[in-house]
């Protein structure tokens, strides 16, 4: 009779495995590339900048705790025939907020604090959604246990398998096959299938996993455990939120790279879930040596150089050891599936509160980048505990030097990010640094960093202050059309990024420059701490808001229009784009031209501005100069648009002008549809340049 009844649970087991898999496969793969598409979306609504993934990440663990608190609460309090009945019902009705996404009527005016409105934006149109698709897994899990499966943990590591599979997928294969509005219409159609699937599971575990006492009667699982659970989460979250930003910000200004750290960390669940490969001896050893590495790396806040190739595989390989022990020990402590929603509700409330105090609490509790440095001591202070129950004295002592190294470790970025600052300040759009060198002369400079980024520089002698400098020389692109391609009558010139606005130097009498910025904090530090703007020759306009939403509210025309957007720590797309430069060239007077600042090691924007011009009907010409280090001018490329035969004749412009190469399947960029992957240029030993 028992050997009866074990062949019919595994009969039963094994007809509700493939569609619980299905559910669970589905239901990730939907929730990342729901991620990356509706930030993609949004961008453009919040200026381009870096902080909306962060923001969007934030929003995401915390509506993963949202479903896996759902999940919790109904399978404690209803039967198993209402648990469906509610579950149906909800996916039903997320059916009316399809097609996913956002209308224009969300678009918000500019604000110097958006991360609200993203929140708001988020929860309205597709806080259900999300929910539903976060609390399949711990649900389809827990209906499985109660029918008598013993592992279903192992469909953790299948959800994120399938994580994995569409982050990798969606710029891979996604971004550049559809345009936004497709990839919204097919998600749409993926969300329907998905809730066919997963309704039907629902309706077929209704009654046979009725409502136990089980649940009542099962013991309250320790504080110190659930906390334990919290810790190791809330680590894991924040060092994938702080190796993110280091890596955007600090190592290569190339917004696909935060996709890398979200694989790691989904890679981590697979491996740290799916098979026995966490043995704590070893990983931690690993963990050690990965901690002596970053913080290595870390240590000297200007060492920015490193190759590409080098400085990856650190911060991803270090990355991948870390969440493997937080993923292992996780692993390592998880209760019996009785105790299954508990758990990974302490998961999701640990990754909430580990992404919430990195991408919300940091920026007003730091004045600079410390994240990854704090990160890292908490990691310590985890292996710490971890080890203290299964280890003599000489293991405990270790970890006890290794704590306090990570703590030196941030003690040392707090000082250097201080030394030689006349002001650190941080919000939403990033963490800025003004900084002058120590030594009085006519040599001394102030310089203001966004990150590690040179945003402006300029001498402090007085027969020198209004010197161009940095990318805005004498000799750059800019530089010559100002000097010597405009007409000398009072010339209207409208810059797009202000830094610290050291093309105001260019300025004559009766000249007006008018700079648009989107970050208000730059808009003080530019006025206070720098003299480009405050005694210029021309008058000064500085308007605060989006450029190009700006701009759509301008009528006066332009002789010149700078784009100076795409060297920081995020590309502003939709400053680049055919709509943009239909807009810019209708703000365009006769005879005038766009000079487009294209200086990116990593991203080859010429061939895009290249044929965005030659589509609209006009040249462009790529214009390089040469460093002079005596005069603070760094090399840089700029991209003139203009169909002017004396700005195209120019001596100067001849003389600089470089040939701009042709990308082979490159398609024209719109407000529906760009890709970063057909740009990226992996040199052979790519350095980190001053910009």
């Amino acid at each position: 009779m028992p050997s009866k009844l074990g062949h019919e649970i595994h009969d039963m087991l094994a007809g509700r495995r493939v569609p619980a898999g299905v559910a669970i496969f589905a239901s990730a793969f939907l929730l990342f590339t729901l991620e990356p598409l509706f930030a993609k979306l949004i961008l453009p609504w919040f200026g381009g900048s870096a902080a909306v993934w962060s923001t969007c990440l934030v929003f995401y663990q915390t509506a993963l705790l949202a479903g896996y608190l759902y999940a919790r609460l109904l399978t404690r309090y209803l039967s198993a025939r209402a648990q469906a009945l509610v579950h149906i019902s909800l996916l039903l009705a997320a059916f009316l907020l399809l097609p996913i996404g956002p209308s224009a009527r969300w678009q918000p005016v500019a604000t110097a604090q958006p991360m609200w409105d993203i929140f708001v934006m988020l929860s309205a149109t597709l806080g259900l959604p999300f929910l539903l698709l976060s609390a399949t897994s711990p649900l389809v899990q827990h209906w499985l246990a109660r029918a008598g499966d013993t592992m279903p943990y192992r469909f953790f590591a299948l959800s994120n398998f399938a994580s994995l599979a569409a982050l990798l997928a969606y710029p891979i294969l996604v971004e550049p096959s559809l345009d936004i509005g497709r990839q919204r219409f097919w998600w749409s159609g993926g969300f329907v299938a998905f809730a066919l699937v997963c309704g039907s599971f629902a309706w077929m575990v209704r009654s046979a996993a009725p409502r136990t006492e089980g649940d009542e009667k099962l013991e309250p699982l320790p504080i110190f455990r659930r906390l334990y659970w919290f810790s190791l989460a809330a680590c894991g979250s924040m060092l994938l939120l702080s190796v993110t930003n280091h890596i955007t910000q600090n190592v290569a200004a190339v917004p696909l790279l935060w996709v890398l750290p979200l694989a790691v960390y989904l890679l981590s669940f697979v491996f740290g879930f799916g098979a026995s490969f966490y043995r704590r001896g070893l990983w931690l050893r690993l963990l050690a040596l990965a901690l002596g590495l970053l913080a290595y790396s870390i240590y000297n806040i200007d060492a920015i150089d490193q190759a590409l190739q080098i400085s990856l595989p650190i911060f991803l390989g270090g990355l991948f050891v870390c969440l493997m022990f937080c993923q292992g020990e996780l692993f390592l402590s998880r209760p019996e599936p009785a105790g299954l929603t508990d758990f990974y509700l302490a998961i999701a409330a640990g990754g909430a509160a580990g992404a919430i105090f990195i991408g919300i609490f940091a920026p007003y509790l730091f004045e600079g980048i410390y994240e990854l440095p704090f990160s890292l001591f908490a990691t310590a202070v985890l292996a710490l505990v971890s080890t203290w129950g299964y280890y003599a004295w000489p293991v405990r002592l270790l970890w006890v030097g290794v704590s306090g190294c990570m703590a030196a470790v941030f003690v040392a970025n707090v000082i250097a990010y201080h030394e030689n600052a006349l002001l650190l300040v941080r919000n939403f759009y990033g963490s800025l640094r003004v900084v002058q060198s120590p030594h009085p002369g006519p040599d001394q400079t102030r310089t203001l960093f966004h990150g590690t980024i040179q945003h402006g520089a300029e001498f402090l002698a007085p027969d020198r202050q209004r010197s161009p400098t940095t990318y805005y020389g004498p000799d750059s692109g800019i530089g010559i059309v100002l000097r010597e391609c405009l007409p000398s009558a009072p010339r209207r010139v409208g810059v797009v990024g202000l830094g610290a606005g050291t093309l105001a130097a260019y300025g004559r009498p009766g000249d007006t420059f008018v700079f648009y910025e989107l970050n208000p904090q730059v808009i003080t530090i530019a006025n206070a701490l720098f003299f480009f703007t405050r005694e210029s020759a021309a008058h000064v306009e500085i308007v605060e808001g989006d450029a190009r939403l700006s701009l759509e509210r301008e009528r006066k025309p332009f002789d010149l229009l700078a784009l100076d957007a795409f060297s920081g720590d995020a590309i502003p797309i939709h400053l680049l784009t055919r709509e943009a430069l239909a807009l810019y060239l209708r703000l365009l007077k006769p005879g005038g031209a766009i000079a487009f600042h294209v200086s990116n090691v990593y991203l080859d924007l010429a061939p895009v501005v290249r044929q965005l011009a030659e589509q609209a009907g006009y040249q462009a010409v790529q214009v390089k100069n040469h460093e002079d280090s005596d005069n603070r001018v760094l090399a840089s490329d700029w991209v003139i648009v203009t169909n002017d035969p004396e700005i195209l004749d120019n001596a100067a412009i001849r003389l600089h002008a470089v040939p701009i190469p042709r990308r082979d399947g490159l398609r024209n960029w719109t407000d529906g549809f760009n890709n970063l992957l057909e740009i990226v240029k992996w040199p052979e030993a790519a350095r980190r340049s001053s910009w």
